[in-house]
């Protein structure tokens, strides 16, 4: 592989589990109410956040272990699942309002990323 696609799949590695774990979050009543004050709840959309913050979680796997392979690949994404959750609970903590912009830019620019260093 080449260093472009090195690189592009880390960043699709860092941004899918940050996207992830921000879905995961506010499929929590706790984390909805942080945002759409109190008393509000996801409802229906919970299980959409859900789906989609399991398949942020799973390409930066996929991600992951496409660039160091089995062995080094499982703790290259320990690293990206900690500095992502990291990030959502910073986040989450100080600018609660930013999570969602957030979220919805590193999960697309990881799709992107991903499919560039595949092809390249």
């Amino acid at each position: 592989m080449s260093a472009l696609a090195n690189g592009l799949l880390i960043y699709a590695a860092l941004a899918a589990a940050l996207a992830g774990f921000a879905g995961l979050s506010l499929a929590m009543d706790r984390h909805w109410e942080a945002l759409h004050g109190r008393g509000a709840s996801p409802g229906p959309k919970a299980r959409w956040l859900q789906a989609c913050g399991t398949a942020g979680l799973l390409l930066s796997l996929a991600a992951s272990l496409a660039l160091k392979g089995a062995t080094q690949g499982w703790v290259l994404w320990l690293g990206a699942l900690t500095a992502g959750a990291v990030v959502v609970v910073l986040t989450l903590t100080y600018q609660a309002r930013r999570v969602i912009p957030l979220a919805q830019v590193a999960g697309l620019s990881a799709l992107a990323a991903a499919a560039v260093a595949m092809a390249v």
